[in-house]
């Protein structure tokens, strides 16, 4: 653990305020859950809430099915990080960040695919140097909780509509998922 050197009260209400700072480096958004521990020597820990990494293991093996019938690598996130991946080495991949132009994707309830060599490419994970081919945001009870990608297996490589299919199929399963 680390100490930022910031000190806050607690007010009448029991309320204490996150500050401004730490809520844009870990990317604490207004409505996001928040999960508490504590500890025997009096720590009190917050950590942001994941649905979709709950179900880590349903999202590894929809991962691994579709990455064989799409044939490519498939990739589930939450909203912040990688939940599942398969295709491709799960150490290079886990645990890494949505990157910003993913999540701007998952904030607009948008679907990007990659359908000719000009369009623009989009580079889901934070850190990777390899381009997505088709991402699709994962909905559940009305609110988006992650996506669903599918990494470009090469260089020349558009999303079939076959893929583009699989892929919302996928989401939209995992989004059925987290819902029950």
């Amino acid at each position: 653990m680390k100490a930022t050197g910031i000190v806050r009260r607690i007010d009448d209400l029991g309320r204490v305020v996150i500050p401004k700072e730490i809520r844009r480096t870990m990317r604490i958004r207004e409505g996001d859950p928040l999960e508490i521990y504590t500890s025997a020597d009096g720590e009190v820990i917050f950590k942001k809430y994941s649905v979709v990494n709950e179900m880590a293991d349903n999202a590894a093996q929809v991962a691994e099915v579709i990455t064989k019938l799409a044939n490519c690598p498939t990739v589930v996130f939450d909203r912040d990080h990688v939940v599942a991946v398969a295709g491709v080495g799960k150490k290079e991949f886990n645990e890494r960040r949505v990157s910003q132009a993913l999540e701007e994707y998952i904030e607009n309830r948008k679907n990007y695919f990659y359908k000719s060599q000009s369009d623009t490419k989009v580079y889901p994970v934070e850190g990777i140097d390899r381009p997505a081919i088709a991402c699709t945001p994962i909905v559940a009870a009305g609110d988006v909780t992650g996506a669903v990608a599918f990494l470009s297996p090469d260089d020349k490589s558009t999303v079939t509509d076959v893929q583009t299919n699989l892929i919302q199929a996928a989401a939209q399963f995992l989004g059925k998922q987290l819902e029950e």
